[in-house]
């Protein structure tokens, strides 16, 4: 039986491949206030002004590619159970070869129902004002706005409860319900936690690599190999 790894991943592991998240500048994301491109009231104001700014983040995914930590993480699967459950909407764990991805936070490569929250399709073409669902309703972004429920939250729970090890990599910590999932791994998990600035400390089972994601992932291999 392979052991079973669980790998957290933040903003901080696609910021690498030259996505930028709202994270790195005052509330801005691209230069647009989040309040106003991802959230329910922001969608029901200006609906041409947040389906346009996805359309954007969608082409973007056209100019980035996966980077060493992703491929690193992918590699992983050849002599582990791995299952990776990240904040990020881009889909380079996937193009990096992770066939186990759980996406807390949407899609950008899928769309979905204004309506029905289960009518989700794939979609790389711009999204426009007037694209109708097969019930007539708008079609919007598959990402979770600020103020909505996190739909893959239990699964997730679930997974982590599942860990032999559990990897935390390029988060903050500060963004829940994605923050808590660590305490739902079993008391004697192994955690490891890559980050340049990590939000806690080595401890009892805790790591802190305190690296980039491609630099930490070095890391974390030589750690694994080393205790088998």
């Amino acid at each position: 039986m392979k052991k079973h790894i669980v790998i957290l991943t933040g903003a901080g592991i696609s910021a690498e491949s030259g996505i930028k998240t709202f994270r790195d500048a005052d509330g801005l994301w691209e230069g647009h206030d989040v309040m106003e491109v991802a959230t329910p009231e922001g969608f029901e104001r200006n609906p041409e002004l947040v389906l346009d700014f996805y359309n954007q983040r969608r082409k973007q995914l056209n100019d980035v590619e996966p980077n060493q930590a992703h491929k690193d993480l992918a590699a992983l699967e050849q002599d582990y159970n791995v299952t990776i459950i990240t904040q990020n909407v881009d889909d380079l764990h996937e193009r990096a070869g992770s066939s186990n991805v759980i996406h807390l936070h949407g899609e950008l490569r899928k769309i979905r129902s204004s309506k029905d929250e289960t009518d989700i399709k794939l979609w790389t073409e711009d999204l426009r004002l007037g694209d109708l669902c097969e019930k007539g309703y708008q079609l919007r972004p598959h990402i979770v706005w600020f103020g909505e429920a996190v739909p893959m939250i239990d699964q997730a729970m679930a997974v982590c409860k599942q860990a032999d090890i559990l990897v935390i990599i390029g988060t903050s910590l500060q963004v829940y319900p994605a923050a808590g999932l660590m305490d739902f791994a079993p008391a004697d998990t192994p955690i490891f936690y890559i980050d340049p600035k990590p939000a806690i400390g080595s401890g009892g089972q805790i790591k802190v690599i305190p690296k980039s994601a491609t630099e930490g992932t070095v890391d974390l291999l030589n750690l694994l190999h080393k205790n088998g």
